[in-house]
Formats: structure tokens, C-alpha cells, sequence
């Protein structure tokens, strides 16, 4: 095994001649990027979906949709944290030879999706009360419910659907995956056409026909995927639902052991955000409109760096299976690079051209809600700025998963997001009255930290204790 550890610097020394190992990664890594980025962007367009058509009900529903959404997206992402971590064991598993090893984690990550979700169902079911708690309007948190209870009854399949990504991922083979989720969002556009504005028949159900909409879909696009992996010829052999319904509790546990750090990381992130709604709440219904126009726009940019760490989980991975250290380090380094060009691009149109996708949410209500509209510009001129960081946390932080480090990032996160960055949104946005601008200066602060930690993190892995190759975290 060749020992030397890459050094990002070297690349300006390589020869990227067709046949070098530099060009092969990166051309590798953007084939199984694609793919993954796309799905995760189609993920988000059901969302973004709901966004839209909210935005064409009115503000107050916009600012319940916002309230709801975000309480969902915290639970969904922390499970999705655990699952996902099924692609960086069973890649492994694969590039070292063990079929079994990849049936198990697959059939176990069902298991850990379920056990995760049902407590957060029982949650969401709950939200008119909490949201009432943390000093929400009646109004947005009665809105907020209506959307919730519908919405509920998706979220279980999608974590399951979460476990069958990352087995196809970890086998190369995410196109089918992309090809199901498109369909999936053509499909809940029409539901939120037809249910929300009682067309074609159906019942006019307002906000909560976005929530019913979303769940049919999500168990619609699980079923199709399974039925996908039970007949294709390649994914058959693996036989995942052999003797599913019997515990694995080695395997259950090692996924809750590599996923809980990655959930949480998650949490941690995704819950600044969901606190940010919180804080914009308690300034106007308008400013909280804006936050979720911002958000969406933000969390749509997020899919594509958030595909490529994947892709980088999945490559280091399968790396750090067959003991390659120097293909570790090729691997992230390269999706590091391809991700964090996106986000430069995201933050050119955010910063230069925010009212054509703001327009996009609000229809002919523009004139409307100027106010909205102002607030959610300003918004995105924050956006622009952390949308560089925001990539390289996340990708750097899938590059780590893939080598098992997710302890440390885990710690990071928590002392980026909430030991500088929730502090910060509340002085700014409160105390010194920048109100949204502030609040949103904080989510700034807090992810430029995190990703100078996890960046300086991975350029030093291989003299961190358990980021080496083989080594356990």
C-alpha cells in the first residue's frame, strides 16, 4: 500500500493526461454525481412545488408553509443523516469484496429508517402546539398543522427510499433513482394543483392538500424504486429483502454508529435554519414569507454540493476499502472542487439576479407583496455570501463519512451552528435590529466557521487519530 498522503497543492504538478488518475477521478466522480445530484434536486422540487403554489394561495400560507416545512426538513435530514450512512458502509463493504456484507446493511438500513421516523411522526402530529409554544401566531400554527398532518404519512417511506438510494449509489448505478424522482415531482405538481385549488374534480383542501400530495408521492416513488431493485438483474442478487423482517443487530447498530454523528451534524445545521424561521416569526408574517422564498432557494443550491459529497462518500469509500490512501485523497479533493464551483455560480445569480427566482414563488402576486419581495432580496444578498462555505462544509464533511470520521464534524457543527452562529443571528437580528438581514448574518457566521474547521480537518486526516485508512472513528 502506498502510504503518502495527497497534498492538495500537488495538483498543480499533475499531468492530466487522459490516462492520469487525477483526470480518471474526476471524470468518474462527475458520472456518479450527476445522477445524485439531479435525484437530490428533484427531492427538493416537491418542496419546491408546494412553495409555489403556497405563494399563490397567499402570505399568511407561505409563512405556515415555512413554519411546517422547515419542522419536517429538521426530522427528515436527521434521519436521512443516519440512513445515508448505509452507502459509505456497503461501499466499503463492496470494495472489499463482501456481497453479504452489502445485503445486510441495506435490509438493516429499513430497520434504522423506521425506528428513527416513528418518533418523529408522532412529533409532527404535534406540531399546532409546539409552534404555539415557541410563540407562533394561531393563525400560522394552525395553518402549519393542517399542512403537517397530511405531510406526516410520507416521511417513513422516504427514509426507506433513503436506504435503497444509498444501496444503489454504493453500486454505481444512480440513474434509476433520478429517472423515479423526476416522475415523482411532475406527479406532485399535479397533486398540488388538483388538491389545493379542488381541480379536476377533486376537493379544494388549501395547504393541506400540498401535505397530502407530498406523501402519496413519497410512498408512490418507495414503492417504485423497490419493485425497480427486485426485478433488475444486477441488484437482484444481493437479495435485500431476504429474511427482512429479522434483525441484524450488528449491522443496525453499526449504521446508528456512523449515522448518528451524521444526523446530527445535520440536525444541528438544518435546526439554525429551522431556528432562524422561529426568530423571523416573532418579527412579521412578512419577513417570515421571505425567509422561506430564501430558503427554498437556498436549500435547491444546497442538493448539488450535497450530491457530490455523497458521491465523495462513496468514492472515498470504496477507496478506503481496497486500502488506497492516495485514491482517498483524490477522490475528495475532486468533489470538493467540482461542488464548490457550483456554489461560486449560486452566489453570482443570488447576489446579481434575486427578483426573476423570487418572481417564481409568488406568480401574480407580486405586486402584492412588495414587502415580501424586499425582504426575501435581502435574504439572498446574505445567501450569496455563505453559499461557497455552505458547499464546502457539506462536501468536506462527505468526504470524512467515507473514511468513518464523523464524530469530529459532528462536534464541529455544533460548536460552528450554535455556539457562534445561533448567538450571532440573535445579536444582530434582535438586539442591534438588523431583524431578518441579522438573523440570516448568523447562519453566515456559523457555516464559514464549520467549513474552515472540516476543510483544515480533512487536508490533516491522515494525522488524525481514526481518519486513516481501516481505522474505526
Amino acid at each position: 500500500m502506498n502510504d503518502q498522503a495527497p497534498h492538495p497543492g500537488e495538483t498543480a504538478s499533475i499531468n492530466w493526461s487522459a490516462s492520469s488518475p487525477w483526470r480518471i477521478e474526476l471524470r468518474t466522480t462527475f458520472i456518479l454525481a450527476l445522477p445524485i445530484v439531479l435525484t437530490q434536486i428533484a427531492q427538493v422540487g416537491i418542496r419546491a412545488a408546494d412553495t409555489i403554489f403556497m405563494g399563490r394561495l397567499g402570505t399568511p400560507e407561505l409563512a405556515a408553509g415555512a413554519l411546517g416545512g422547515n419542522f419536517y426538513f429538521l426530522f427528515y435530514l436527521f434521519g436521512l443523516g443516519i440512513v445515508v450512512s448505509v452507502s459509505a458502509l456497503a461501499a466499503r463493504a463492496r470494495g472489499a469484496g463482501d456481497a453479504d456484507e452489502v445485503r445486510r446493511f441495506v435490509r438493516q438500513g429499513f430497520w434504522v429508517a423506521t425506528a428513527v421516523g416513528a418518533p418523529f411522526v408522532i412529533a409532527l402530529w404535534q406540531i399546532e402546539p409546539i409552534l404555539r409554544l415557541l410563540g407562533q401566531s394561531t393563525a400560522n400554527s394552525a395553518l402549519a398543522s393542517d399542512y403537517m398532518q397530511m405531510m406526516v404519512w410520507g416521511l417513513i417511506p422516504s427514509l426507506w427510499m433513503v436506504s435503497l438510494r444509498s444501496f444503489i449509489s454504493a453500486l454505481s448505478r444512480p440513474r434509476s433513482v433520478l429517472l423515479i424522482t423526476v416522475i415523482g415531482v411532475g406527479v406532485n405538481a399535479f397533486g398540488d394543483y388538483a388538491l389545493m385549488f379542488g381541480n379536476f374534480g377533486f376537493p379544494a383542501l388549501g395547504i393541506a392538500g400540498a401535505g397530502l400530495s407530498s406523501s402519496i408521492v413519497n410512498i408512490l416513488m418507495f414503492a417504485a424504486l423497490l419493485v425497480y431493485v427486485v426485478r433488475d438483474g444486477e441488484f437482484r442478487q444481493y437479495a435485500i429483502l431476504r429474511r427482512v423482517w429479522r434483525p441484524d443487530w450488528a449491522k443496525f447498530v453499526e449504521i446508528i454508529r456512523v449515522g448518528l454523528p451524521v444526523g446530527t451534524t445535520l440536525l444541528f445545521e438544518v435546526g439554525l435554519f429551522f431556528a432562524a424561521s422561529i426568530l423571523l416569526g416573532l418579527i412579521s408574517t412578512e419577513q417570515l414569507a421571505a425567509h422561506q422564498i430564501a430558503m427554498q432557494c437556498v436549500s435547491f443550491t444546497f442538493m448539488v454540493p450535497l450530491g457530490f459529497a455523497q458521491a465523495a462518500t462513496i468514492r472515498v469509500g470504496l477507496a478506503a476499502g481496497a486500502q488506497d490512501r492516495l485514491g482517498v485523497g483524490r477522490a475528495g479533493w475532486t468533489a470538493i472542487t467540482l461542488g464548490g464551483i457550483f456554489m461560486v455560480t449560486a452566489s453570482y445569480v443570488f447576489w446579481f439576479h434575486p427578483l426573476p427566482v423570487i418572481h417564481l414563488f409568488l406568480g401574480g402576486r407580486v405586486a402584492e407583496s412588495a414587502e415580501v419581495v424586499r425582504f426575501a432580496v435581502l435574504l439572498l444578498a446574505v445567501a450569496a455570501v455563505f453559499q461557497i462555505a455552505d458547499g464546502l462544509q457539506a462536501l468536506t464533511a462527505g468526504a470524512l463519512r467515507g473514511l468513518r470520521d464523523t464524530r469530529a464534524p459532528m462536534l464541529i457543527a455544533v460548536f460552528g451552528f450554535w455556539v457562534i452562529g445561533f448567538p450571532v443571528s440573535v445579536l444582530l437580528g434582535f438586539w442591534l435590529d438588523f431583524e431578518g438581514v441579522g438573523v440570516w448574518s448568523g447562519l453566515a457566521a456559523g457555516l464559514i466557521i464549520v467549513a474552515c474547521f472540516l476543510l483544515v480537518r480533512f487536508y490533516n486526516w491522515q494525522r488524525i487519530p481514526g481518519a486513516i485508512v481501516g481505522a474505526r472513528p
